[in-house]
């Protein structure tokens, strides 16, 4: 199954969401004005939302996720990737690498990631 598009916006309503699931969604109004200034229309309409497209759900006024962090990160680095590197990782990672300095743990992270996928 693909994961769903979560955009910015709702994407740092979900960090509130993942961080406090599950959670009341009078609960998570509170923290979405306390946190992103939403008002409570603006956090309901983004609750429906991103219940309609599969991201979360919202049952008896309990708001809890359908998709991980993992997962949310995964779909957008994936769609960074494909839509600005024409799909190529080693791109991605050359152009990062080169506005970034990595550490050497970094690099061993790196390594040690290739390695794994190599062996299995």
């Amino acid at each position: 199954m693909e994961t769903p598009k979560i955009f910015e916006s709702e994407y740092r309503f979900c960090l509130i969401l993942w961080e406090n699931e599950p959670i009341c969604s009078t609960a998570l109004v509170a923290l979405c004005k306390e946190r992103l200034g939403w008002s409570k229309a603006t956090t309901y309409t983004v609750i429906r939302r991103l219940a309609e497209r599969g991201v979360l759900k919202n049952e008896n006024t309990i708001v809890t996720s359908l998709i991980s962090k993992e997962q949310a990160q995964e779909s957008q680095l994936e769609e960074l990737v494909e839509k600005t590197f024409e799909g190529s990782l080693p791109a991605f990672i050359a152009a990062f690498s080169r506005s970034k300095k990595l550490t050497r743990q970094e690099v061993d992270q790196l390594q040690a990631l290739i390695d794994s996928y190599e062996e299995g």
